[in-house]
């Protein structure tokens, strides 16, 4: 049950936007086993006073084309389910909507099952 936050640059379409969605998604499902239609998104947009990043941190080359994705889920997969997440996610979104990899910042935030309610005040997984 992953939640996951989408930062990125004002000026974007809706179908770029859309695509992000479609590629993280599906990267989630190919890599994180994520049941169907287990999609919670939300995405932000921030004009350029309100979005900072360090262009160059890691000798990584990064552009205002940089997208942050906060991804929330529990703690339950491998460091190979990870890297595997990763790259997926870099590789889809290249394709769709068109994000050099070096614009796809991703952060995973693991909890601990018992810390969801997903709707009707219940905490369905613990």
């Amino acid at each position: 049950m992953p939640l996951v936050h989408i930062s990125l640059r004002t000026g974007k379409t809706d179908s770029y936007r859309q695509a992000i969605f479609d590629s993280v998604y599906r990267a989630m499902r190919d890599t994180f086993n994520v049941p169907d239609d287990d999609q919670f998104m939300a995405l932000t947009e921030h004009d350029a006073a309100n979005f900072r990043y360090g262009a160059t941190y890691l000798d990584v080359a990064r552009t205002e084309d940089l997208v942050f994705i906060q991804i929330t889920a529990n703690d339950t997969r491998t460091v190979e389910q990870k890297k595997a997440l990763f790259q997926r996610i870099a590789q889809l979104l290249g394709e769709a909507p068109g994000i050099r990899p070096e614009d796809v910042f991703v952060n995973l935030v693991e909890v601990r099952k018992e810390n969801w309610s997903l709707g009707n005040g219940l905490a369905q997984y613990a």
